[in-house]
């Protein structure tokens, strides 16, 4: 039966995500039928109107939401795994925030001198934001027993990094570097196919280590001993997990901004509806829900005020809160 169950979420993401992307192809300020999408989309038209519009606007878009939104999820399902508590996520612990500051220190520093960041470094520089949080993180949960200052803690942590951000993008004189203030709300719309390159590569390499892991996983679910005794390194594996989901979440952070709610809602959404926390069932779902997550909150952030468009950050929170307070209101029951 539960089978069954788990069958029929794949089935129901599977059909939400082809929706979602049709959505996304043809809605917008321009809009079009689906029949010109698969027009243009077969034909490689890159010369019409509508050709511009999909393979230089939207596609790029489409594939961050998809690749992204899978990646944080993947992320926050690892550290709440990590830390055995579904209210972990990448945004409640300040790793999104930390991966931020470290990315807008370095494109202010490299845009002063005329210089343009590359795809990888800014990878790079955000993961080492992510790990230093992390790091911080990890010493203060040896310090606390409860979870709940723990994430008090993640909180007041990302409020810093995202204060010492601000202060950077506001005071900096470089009319560029004021244009970081729209990367630092969280939007997918700047990433171009360079950047699609190199994010699929990644976060397909990630998902796919993170999938290889599942098995460690489901013993450590069980508790540190018991993986123990059947065999897991625990250090290890713990360190796995930290550098898996740093580089996930420092992926999005690098190319979208923080993007919030989605690593603590949509791993509990899945959880509830597959009936399942075993992460080979997990790890894909979670892909998938967070890829079909993004895309709805992108269209909405396009267009539910056009031509003015909402942050992304702004719609996965007005989504995702609502899951995280019936999550607290359920846990406490």
């Amino acid at each position: 039966m539960k089978i069954q169950r788990i069958k029929l979420v794949y089935l129901l993401l599977a059909m939400l995500l082809i929706v979602m992307l049709i959505l996304n192809m043809i809605v917008g300020s321009s809009s079009m039928t689906a029949g010109d999408a698969v027009r243009i989309l077969l034909s490689h038209d890159i010369a019409s109107k509508f050709g511009k519009i999909v393979w230089d606007i939207r596609m790029p878009r489409i594939l961050a939401a998809l690749f992204l939104g899978g990646a944080l999820s993947v992320s926050g399902f690892l550290l709440q795994t990590f830390f055995a508590n579904p209210i972990a996520g990448p945004y409640i612990l300040g790793i999104s925030s930390g991966a931020k500051l470290t990315v807008a220190c370095a494109m202010v520093f490299t845009m002063t001198r005329g210089i343009m960041m590359n795809s990888l470094l800014m990878i790079v520089t955000a993961f080492i934001g992510a790990l230093l949080v992390t790091a911080a993180i990890l010493l203060i949960s040896g310090k606390v027993r409860s979870m709940a200052v723990l994430i008090v803690c993640g909180v007041m942590v990302g409020y810093i990094c995202s204060a010492v951000t601000e202060f950077l993008v506001t005071f900096a004189d470089d009319s560029n570097i004021v244009n970081l203030h729209n990367w630092s709300m969280g939007s997918f719309g700047a990433v171009s196919w360079e950047n699609i390159r190199v994010i699929i590569a990644v976060v397909v390499i990630a998902v796919i280590f993170s999938f290889m892991l599942s098995k460690p996983m489901t013993a450590f679910q069980m508790g540190e001993q018991y993986a123990a005794s059947v065999g897991v390194n625990i250090k290890s594996f713990r360190i796995g997990l930290i550098l898996l989901s740093s580089v996930l979440s420092a992926t999005v952070t690098a190319y979208a901004g923080p993007v919030s709610f989605v690593g603590i809602a949509v791993p509990h959404i899945i959880r509830t509806i597959s009936d399942t926390s075993k992460p080979i069932v997990m790890i894909p779902q979670c892909f998938l829900g967070g890829s079909v997550f993004c895309l709805f909150c992108d269209l909405l952030a396009r267009n539910l005020f056009a031509p003015t468009e909402m942050s992304i950050s702004t719609m996965t929170a007005v989504f995702g809160a609502p899951v995280v307070i019936v999550m607290l209101i359920g846990r406490k029951r």
